[in-house]
């Protein structure tokens, strides 16, 4: 089909995260565009809104990339628009907002959460869009707010989480494991020396940081091979004085070389805080005691999955 004459049906909003909030709101996409076959899409923004309204940055849950990636793996929505957020879309009347997106990207139905913003001052609501879309003679829903045990699920709460260093709580109301996606540099190959070696990957600018420790985790390489490791987040306290922030993963049963290899970390639990050790033989052997750790965890999350399938 000419995707030129297809029309869409879009999931509008920033979906950091993309949380079980989220994913009731790509779920009705993916159902309405089958029904009406429409081509399933998410329109977000590369610019969190808040950055232009309050000067301030906002650490984030996710990249863009990150974003893009969960959406594809977790509801195979293959078209994500990503929409650049400047000064003119921020003071733009929320009617000309509307009208622009559903002109240019020839919608047929949008669907947004119900705390859904946007146009000059937020002056436009998620009511309001319904309204005009009734208007123009298009679909709207409004998706409610999803809760877990009372709270409302939100990316505001999930990046506290993940600061508390609460991952799997974080990960309950995100729906998946939170994840972080780069590219594997050159480390000091200190960890092959020792036994233990690991991948390095500089902490994302713009990203929350995780508290500082070790963590279950699982890497999934380039080729889709998927590793159960352990995980550090800090500025490696033993081997480094430069206090930089990164990740450095082991990686369970894995040898081979991962240079300039973008690499893709699950985080399922927070097993201790970092912490300086003696020397590298002390390090080495907590870390293979951190790996059985991690590994046991790993275990028993698989465990669970197969059981609730």
């Amino acid at each position: 089909m000419d995707m030129g004459k297809q029309k869409r049906a879009v999931a509008l909003g920033f979906f950091d995260g993309i949380h079980r909030g989220h994913a009731a709101l790509m779920r009705r996409t993916a159902e309405v565009a089958d029904e009406n076959s429409y081509h399933p899409s998410v329109v977000s923004f590369d610019v969190h809104p808040d950055v232009l309204v309050t000067g301030h940055s906002v650490n984030l849950i996710n990249s863009a990339e990150e974003r893009q990636l969960l959406v594809r793996e977790l509801f195979g929505i293959e078209e994500v628009v990503l929409l650049h957020f400047n000064r003119d879309m921020l003071t733009m009347p929320w009617q000309k907002f509307a009208e622009v997106l559903i002109k240019d990207l020839n919608i047929g139905w949008i669907v947004v959460g119900h705390d859904f913003t946007f146009g000059n001052r937020a002056e436009g609501t998620a009511e309001k869009m319904q309204n005009y879309c009734k208007h123009v003679g298009i679909g709207c829903d409004i998706i409610p707010a999803v809760k877990i045990e009372n709270t409302v699920v939100s990316s505001t709460y999930i990046r506290s989480l993940i600061q508390d260093g609460e991952m799997e709580r974080a990960n309950r109301f995100l729906g998946h494991p939170h994840i972080l996606v780069g590219r594997v540099e050159t480390g000091y190959h200190l960890g092959t020396k020792m036994g233990t070696p690991t991948i390095n990957l500089p902490f994302p600018q713009g990203i929350v940081v995780p508290r500082k420790g070790v963590y279950a985790t699982k890497v999934e390489l380039q080729n889709g091979g998927v590793y159960h490791a352990v995980s550090n987040i800090g500025v490696r306290p033993t081997v480094s004085t430069e206090n930089r922030l990164n990740i450095e993963s082991f990686l369970l049963n894995f040898s081979g070389n991962l240079y300039g290899e973008y690499v893709k970390i699950s985080f399922y639990k927070y097993l201790r805080p970092e912490r300086k050790f003696p020397d590298t033989k002390q390090l080495a052997s907590q870390i293979h005691k951190d790996a059985a750790e991690a590994d046991t965890v790993l275990q028993e999350e698989e465990e669970k999955e197969l059981s609730e399938l």
